[in-house]
């Protein structure tokens, strides 16, 4: 392979991150929450939870019907720019609804999610293709840029503080200069519409038959080797294709009903301890913006680097493990600072690795080659996922019965790693 292959590999893996920087926006809603259960706006916590999960929904059920099958007919560049151009617009269009929970949640849950979903799958997609040596690694990579974009634009809007540390001095955050929520949502959908693009001029799929240099790949029949090439309509017939599916509903419920909740949670938990409610509303904003947004990044390159070691189904197994046996303490430690800081790290970690795991997972038992339109679908297990658990954080949080939110969570979790251990390669013909 020449040198300028190598470098144009590695460009697409810069391409990635910047659209997934973007799309991580999803993941920043807890910025929002709380200042839209308050003042003009009056939302219930479960109003709030309404348009992250059909943000969600939406993202999962875009990424299957649409982009998954267009990506593979006009190529990943394409759609992409699309993505981005109607990510944007649905920010903007909320930022124009003022107090409307229905203009938002058309803007930000239907709009900002289709917009998700048809950008997202693009570049995992093309970087299977680039990088069949290193799935686990790559697809970790493509995906950290979601989970670190959380970070920085929650931070925006409040100012990159974390606990003592103050990286601005003097400077509160976007809201600490005046600026709205629907200020805020103008700005973003400007910057996203304009980054997803940029990044998306990256995004091409190798040459037909092109492989790295010293790579020889799996052959046919080797079931998790990757050896494999399932239609669509093939894989939903294995029961690999449905243990990937509940695990992955199981660990999305989880993760996704922290980030929508956990500026509620933890500030009902901290003032109930005794915490006052200003420095309780910079904890739980460390907590997602630095904690959980910086460990969901990381984990995905960790969980995805520790699954080329130790394949795919162990570190399913260990990972939906930990995060069961976590959502079930963390309700009980989220009263106090650290404890706040140390489950949503965890919980981020383990979280940030289903977006690692499960496209290299359905990349070694499906096939390399349909990666970008059999993903989608079990993908569609975090739009499952996404309705579940923000919904019933919301409604617990609203009764008062925030165990009821997490315990069950927990329980799907271990349940998720137990059906893991069944997982085993397809059987050829």
């Amino acid at each position: 392979m020449s040198e300028q292959k190598v470098m144009n590999r590695w460009l697409v893996v810069f391409g990635g991150i910047l659209i997934q920087l973007c799309l991580g926006a999803i993941y920043a809603w807890s910025a929002f929450t709380k200042v839209l259960t308050t003042g003009e706006y009056g939302f219930t916590k479960t109003q709030t939870q309404i348009i992250f999960a059909v943000g969600l929904l939406m993202f999962a059920v875009v990424m299957a019907l649409v982009a998954g099958r267009w990506q593979k007919k006009v190529g990943p560049k394409k759609v992409a720019i699309t993505g981005g151009l109607v990510l944007g617009a649905g920010y903007i269009l909320a930022g124009f609804s003022g107090t409307s929970f229905w203009g938002i949640l058309l803007g930000i849950g239907v709009l900002g999610g289709a917009g998700i979903g048809l950008g997202y799958v693009c570049p995992i997609a093309a970087l299977v293709k680039w990088f069949p040596d290193k799935k686990g690694l790559i697809t970790g990579l493509a995906v950290a840029g979601f989970g670190f974009g959380a970070l920085i634009w929650i931070k925006l809007t409040g100012g990159f503080k974390f606990g003592p540390v103050d990286l601005t001095p003097g400077w509160a955050g976007l809201y600490g200069m005046g600026w709205t929520v629907n200020q805020v949502f103008l700005l973003y959908g400007g910057l996203f519409a304009g980054l997803v693009v940029l990044g998306a001029m990256f995004m091409v799929n190798p040459p037909d038959g092109w492989l790295p240099e010293g790579f020889t790949p799996p052959p046919a029949g080797c079931g998790s080797s990757g050896g494999l090439d399932l239609t669509e309509g093939q894989m939903v017939k294995t029961p690999q294709f449905w243990i990937l599916f509940l695990t992955f509903t199981a660990g999305g419920m989880a993760g996704l009903m922290v980030i929508g909740i956990i500026k509620l949670f933890g500030i009902d938990a901290l003032t109930g301890g005794g915490i006052e409610a200003t420095k309780a509303n910079v904890i739980t904003g460390t907590a997602m913006g630095l904690f959980y947004a910086l460990l969901n990044g990381l984990g995905r390159i960790a969980w995805g680097a520790i699954s080329d070691k130790t394949g795919r189904k162990n570190a399913i197994i260990i990972m939906s493990a930990l995060q069961g046996i976590m959502m079930i303490i963390f309700f009980f430690i989220g009263g106090n600072e650290i404890g706040l800081y140390f489950g949503a790290a965890v919980i981020g970690f383990n979280f940030g690795g289903n977006f690692a795991l499960f496209p290299a997972a359905t990349a070694d038992y499906f096939g390399n080659k349909n990666v970008g339109t059999n993903y989608p679908w079990v993908f569609m297990a975090y739009g499952v996922g996404g309705v579940v658990g923000p919904i019933l954080g919301g409604m617990m949080g609203d009764r008062q019965a925030w165990m009821w939110a997490f315990i069950p969570c927990g329980i799907a979790c271990l349940l998720a790693a137990g059906l893991s251990t069944m997982l085993k390669p397809v059987k050829t013909a």
